[in-house]
């Protein structure tokens, strides 16, 4: 089907923007693992055709999980395989959680001036990480991490921000591949929000990508979000699919 080969295109794409510190494959599924920090780099993806029993491959993913000290978490989609995995989950104590969006963007008619508010750097600065680490909340527990996942990203990227009076008060950030660019760790300090900085931050990303050759964007944001689902509508982006999660602690 066209809409699975979309999917699995997408998720690839968001896997390797934001990788796992490790990730292992078992028979057609992609087990990610980032020390609990996140549910997308610590999660089971069950994207390919595989040959085992799927009770048998639940099993072993999570002893290695628990192993790992970590809640068991598969990320589903409606291409995943088998196709009745969520059911299979659901009835083996799975619940669902953080149902999320996937929205794409054509970047043939888009068009913007970018503002020169926006710092763009290929590098990963401790101010930018400082910045995201305080407007988002990150527990002090997960900054090593969030660095270390920052620091392994191997394609094409910008870190975005926003000074005013010497504070960054906005952030984003934009991974290149294949002509798609995928934007992640949008956020805008708490005391400067409603005044346009996010759309300032990812159009400047938007602008830099197509530069660059990218034809379309792509993000994730959460359903329970109205603020972020509705900057993107403005921007111009459309859903192609959800994802959502299935955990058991």
């Amino acid at each position: 089907m066209v809409e699975n080969d979309l999917i699995r295109s997408v998720e690839e794409l968001s896997m390797n923007a934001w990788p796992a510190l490790h990730s292992l494959y078992d028979d057609g599924w992609v087990l990610r693992f980032a020390g609990g920090y996140g549910r997308r780099s610590n999660a089971v993806y069950p994207l390919y055709v595989g040959s085992k029993d799927v009770k048998e491959k639940i099993r072993d993913c999570e002893a290695l999980y628990r192993s790992q000290g970590q809640r068991v978490v598969f990320k589903l989609t409606k291409a995943c395989i088998p196709a009745d995995l969520d059911t299979i989950l659901a009835e083996d104590g799975y619940h669902a959680e953080a149902h999320t969006s996937i929205q794409l963007l054509d970047l043939g008619s888009w068009a913007y001036a970018p503002d020169p508010a926006v710092v763009l750097s290929e590098t990963l600065s401790a101010d930018w990480l400082t910045a995201y680490v305080t407007m988002s909340a990150l527990k002090d527990e997960n900054r090593l991490t969030c660095e270390r996942i920052l620091r392994s990203i191997l394609l094409p990227r910008r870190f975005a921000s926003i000074v005013v009076d010497g504070q960054i008060v906005a952030c984003g950030l934009g991974v290149l591949q294949g002509g798609s660019v995928g934007f992640y760790n949008i956020v805008t300090d708490s005391a400067f929000r409603r005044q346009g900085h996010a759309w300032t931050a990812m159009s400047a990303l938007l602008a830099w990508a197509k530069t660059e050759g990218a034809v379309r964007g792509y993000l994730q944001v959460m359903l329970d979000n109205p603020p972020a689902l509705a900057l993107y509508a403005r921007l111009g982006f459309k859903e192609a699919y959800q994802y959502w999660y299935r955990v058991k602690a």
